[in-house]
C-alpha cells in the first residue's frame, strides 16, 4: 500500500506538465483497480469456502450415465431413487407408530402426514426403479433399523421427543439432495419424483416442527 501511495504522490507531482485533471483521473483509476485486485481474491475464496461447506454429495454406484426413454440417467439420479425408497422403508412404519403412540394431536398429525407422504413416494420410487432399471432395497438399512428399534423401546414420556428428533434430522439431510437432483437431473421421471419429494419432505419437516419437540440447537450441532 505504501508503494501505491508513493506512486500516486509522484503522479500528482507531475500533473503540472501533463494536465492535472487527466493525471488525477489516471491515479484514481489505478488506485481503484489495485484495490479491486487485492480484495477480489478474498471475496472469491470466501464464497468458495462457503459453497464447499454446504456441498451435498451422493453415492456413486460406478454405473456411469445410461440413456433411457425418459432421458439420461446418472449415478446421482439412481442414488436419489434408492434413497427415496429407503426413506419410506423406515419412515412409513415410524409414522404408523406415531399415529398409535402419539400422546398429542400434533404428534399424531405428524404420523398421519408421514404415512400419507411416504406411501405416495414409495409407490413413485418403486415405479421409477422398475421403469428405469434401478435395483431397490426391500428392507431398511441397519442404521434405519436401529432408529426404529430406539422408537420401539422408548418409554411413552420419551417417545415424542425421540420421534421428532430422529425424523426431523432425517428429513433435513435428504432435503439438500432433493434440491440438487431437481436442479441437475436431465431425466424427466427422476425430475417428477424430485418435484413431489420436495413438497412432501417440506411438509413433513413442517409438521414435525409443529410438534414442539424439535431441539433446533441439538439438530444443527450434530
Amino acid at each position: 500500500m505504501r508503494s501505491i501511495l508513493s506512486t500516486s504522490a509522484s503522479a500528482l507531482g507531475n500533473s503540472a506538465t501533463s494536465g492535472r485533471p487527466l493525471a488525477t483521473g489516471l491515479v484514481v483509476t489505478a488506485l481503484v483497480a489495485t484495490l479491486a485486485a487485492l480484495l477480489l481474491p478474498v471475496q472469491l475464496f470466501g464464497e468458495t469456502a462457503s459453497a464447499a461447506g454446504n456441498t451435498v454429495t451422493y453415492d456413486d454406484d460406478g454405473g456411469g450415465t445410461v440413456h433411457t426413454r425418459h432421458g439420461p440417467l446418472t449415478a446421482m439420479d439412481r442414488d436419489f431413487v434408492r434413497k427415496v425408497r429407503l426413506a419410506g422403508l423406515w419412515e412409513l412404519p415410524a409414522g404408523r407408530q406415531a399415529q398409535a403412540r402419539g400422546r398429542t394431536a400434533a404428534v399424531r398429525t405428524a404420523g398421519d402426514h408421514l404415512v400419507a407422504g411416504h406411501t405416495e413416494l414409495d409407490r413413485r420410487s418403486v415405479e421409477a426403479g422398475r421403469t428405469l432399471g434401478i435395483a431397490l432395497a426391500n428392507q431398511p438399512t441397519p442404521e434405519q433399523q436401529g432408529w426404529l428399534g430406539q422408537l420401539n423401546s422408548a418409554a411413552d414420556a420419551e417417545y415424542p421427543r425421540l420421534f421428532a428428533e430422529l425424523l426431523r434430522r432425517s428429513h433435513g439431510k435428504v432435503f439438500g439432495l432433493i434440491a440438487m437432483v431437481r436442479d441437475r437431473t436431465r431425466n424427466a421421471m427422476v425430475r417428477a419424483l424430485a418435484d413431489r419429494a420436495n413438497a412432501v419432505v417440506l411438509d413433513h419437516i413442517t409438521v414435525l416442527e409443529k410438534t414442539g419437540q424439535v431441539d433446533f440447537d441439538a439438530l444443527h450441532s450434530s
